[in-house]
């Protein structure tokens, strides 16, 4: 543990649970320092998630920032998809009716490319397609936006951390000009462990909210904390923001999934780093007005 994070000592004997009562000391966010507002699977309020098309209306709303899920393939690609089954975002079920339980790793990418991943948001959407990490990075390099991508299930698909960092690299998003506008991410505190081993230069975030006295261990190989919205207090994010990340800087916390008006401006004055939201312009409007 850093200097900066004795002060945290009393608080983090106590655990996370003692941090998630309601705390008097709830700070208003100044001028000028407001969360960063990230698009959940892009602007996923208002188009289909985790596609291009999703990734272009958050570049609309003037988002700069776009998170996304990154699982892999039955021979070996990368595609950008939240679930590990096909069923509810693309139309396999119609396509392949003997392919039960339509795993994402049971696919491969070419018959991927064949579903309609729009047409269970709106018609506007149909024949939107499932976007390989390439096509993803593309769009967002197109669209001068910046990317938080977690690492889904890294269990199900061992490896999956360096081969996503040999796309990101092929891609030209390890080199200097975008090292700033990338952040990786996993529920997995070994998955993200992986990367930061792999590639220290990258930022890395643990998502969740782990006990304040682990966030010692944790800092070794991580920048972020990034929970449930519902699971913080103001107590909580700056007990996370007291100790030094990897890179020698405060602990972020990114707080997802938040979409409506009054739950960003509770969040914005519990003093997050970012808000994580389906509904991009909401949150960003309602934190600009706090």
């Amino acid at each position: 543990m850093h200097a900066r994070a004795v002060a945290a000592t009393t608080t983090a004997l106590l655990g996370t649970a003692a941090l998630l009562l309601p705390a008097p000391d709830v700070r208003a966010v100044e001028v000028g320092e407001q969360p960063t507002v990230i698009a959940h699977r892009g602007a996923s309020a208002y188009a289909p998630e985790n596609t291009l098309a999703a990734v272009d209306k958050a570049a609309e709303l003037g988002i700069s920032w776009v998170e996304n899920d990154v699982q892999r393939t039955r021979d070996g690609e990368l595609v950008v998809l939240h679930d590990d089954n096909l069923r509810r975002t693309t139309d396999v079920e119609e396509r392949f009716p003997d392919r039960a339980p339509w795993k994402v790793k049971d696919f491969t990418a070419a018959e991927i490319a064949l579903l309609d991943a729009g047409s269970w948001f709106g018609p506007a959407y149909a024949g939107a397609r499932v976007p390989t990490l390439e096509q993803f990075v593309h769009r967002i390099d197109r669209n001068r936006q910046k990317l938080l991508l977690e690492i889904k299930n890294p269990a199900l698909y061992p490896g999956i951390e360096k081969q996503t960092l040999k796309v990101l690299a092929n891609e030209d998003w390890l080199d200097r000009r975008h090292m700033s506008k990338l952040i990786v991410q996993s529920f997995s505190a070994d998955s993200v462990r992986t990367v930061h081993d792999l590639k220290p230069r990258i930022k890395t975030a643990l998502l969740g909210t782990p006990n304040v006295a682990d966030l010692a261990y944790y800092a070794q190989f991580t920048d972020q904390i990034n929970p449930s919205y519902s699971t913080i207090s103001a107590g909580y994010v700056s007990a996370v923001q007291a100790f030094t990340g990897a890179h020698d800087r405060p602990l972020e916390v990114f707080t997802w999934t938040v979409n409506d008006a009054e739950s960003a401006r509770r969040v914005a004055g519990y003093g997050v780093d970012g808000i994580i939201t389906n509904t991009p312009d909401v949150v960003r409007d309602a934190v600009e007005g706090s």
